[in-house]
């Protein structure tokens, strides 16, 4: 995006480099890196960052909308509908696929929303090895509003622990040291002191949940939700309680908003920066382009069940259609030069909503083929995660 900047990062560029900058990032979080990054982060001008910006603001001001709102209640299963909900999601995912109109111009397109934790706590660690190990130019920042990395530490510690202290806050998660994003994990605790405890070991007494630390039953005032249900019920995980339940707890990310700001959301934002988008039970006719669309299961995660050939003889074959959205397809625009051919890129902004929603930072993800995500990208260089650079 910026041709100079760009120019000299791949002049620069030694595979020695890259190869050093994983081992660092293997040794210092004990080998928990469990998923590719790029080569390379991404560097946008000041027209894309605001862009973004503008783009996010407009969805975040239709999410907020009460129609809206109502509305999203549809989404939760009534069998894993939790109690005591809050009045809004604490974190919130905005991706959007760089896309480039017919006028040339690069236009950020909403590919996804998620109320639910991202990666909070890597993203900047990864921000600090980058510059360790690459060129970074000056005045560039993956922050917005003014944050750094303490700022932003102590903003993510106070959100996890409220008035908690930590040893009575967890990160709560399915076999944690088995799940691609353990890194995060193991970064949030150094960060915050909150530690990762399996939902299996959870004990219930009362109202009251607990884990053992040091042989002792430590009372859990606050839960930092990494449970996602469709694991949950997948693996048939055993635990001691039942999210159905009234429990003496807070949840940092309440479960609700897993269901309620997702895909079920998409077809009602309507903006330049949104592509066309339906509930497939809603459709009484199929587009006559079907070609263009793109076939999404509403509760999948990470891009599972997602179709991008989409027929009649398809839709009109799933029986629960209520479950699946069909939206415009966003043909990503290879704006990355690498030294083996050009990149895609998706931007998710992540913002933290304590009094308000406030976007602190942002995750990369880049792609050579047809979708995003490794399991597309076989044999590929150049491509995975990271992060991107803007103007401070």
């Amino acid at each position: 995006m910026i041709r100079e900047i760009r120019e000299k990062y791949n002049s620069l560029y030694k595979e020695e480099d890259y190869k050093n900058f994983i081992q660092d990032i293997n040794n210092s979080t004990g080998n928990r890196l469990d998923f590719r990054i790029s080569e390379t982060p991404l560097f946008i001008d000041e027209n894309l960052r605001d862009q973004l910006i503008k783009a996010s603001d407009e969805i975040i001001q239709q999410i907020k909308n009460k129609n809206v709102l109502e509305k999203s209640h549809k989404a939760i299963p009534p069998n894993l509908f939790v109690p005591n909900e809050s009045e809004h999601p604490i974190f919130l995912q905005i991706d959007f696929g760089i896309a480039q109109t017919s006028k040339g111009e690069i236009i950020p397109q909403l590919i996804e929303l998620q109320g639910f934790p991202s990666l909070y706590a890597y993203q900047i660690f990864l921000d600090e090895k980058v510059r360790e190990h690459f060129y970074i130019p000056k005045n560039f920042t993956t922050y917005y509003n003014g944050y750094d990395f303490k700022s932003y530490v102590d903003l993510f510690k106070q959100t996890l622990l409220g008035r908690c202290d930590p040893e009575n806050v967890i990160l709560l998660e399915i076999e944690p040291e088995k799940q691609k994003t353990k890194i995060d994990f193991y970064l949030t605790e150094k960060y915050t002191n909150v530690k990762s405890i399996c939902i299996s070991e959870i004990i219930k007494r009362n109202k009251k949940l607990f884990y053992i630390k040091d042989g002792k039953e430590i009372p859990i005032d606050r839960i930092y939700n990494r449970v996602i249900f469709d694991e949950l019920i997948k693996k048939a995980t055993k635990y001691n309680f039942d999210f159905k339940d009234e429990l003496d707890v807070e949840w940092v990310g309440h479960p609700n908003w897993f269901y309620r700001i997702s895909k079920f959301s998409l077809p009602e934002i309507k903006s330049k920066y949104s592509p066309q988008c339906f509930y497939l039970s809603d459709l009484n006719k199929y587009p006559n382009d079907l070609e263009n669309y793109v076939l999404k299961p509403l509760f999948s995660f990470a891009g599972s069940g997602v179709v991008i050939d989409v027929t009649k003889e398809l839709l009109n074959s799933i029986k629960d259609k209520e479950n699946f959205i069909l939206q415009r397809k966003v043909e990503y625009f290879p704006l990355i030069e690498t030294p083996e051919g050009k990149s895609k890129a998706e931007i998710r902004m992540m913002f933290i909503w304590n009094e308000k929603p406030i976007l602190v930072n942002n995750l990369l993800r880049t792609s050579k083929g047809k979708m995003m995500g490794v399991d597309f990208n076989k044999n590929q260089t150049w491509i995975g995660s990271n992060t991107v650079y803007h103007p401070e």
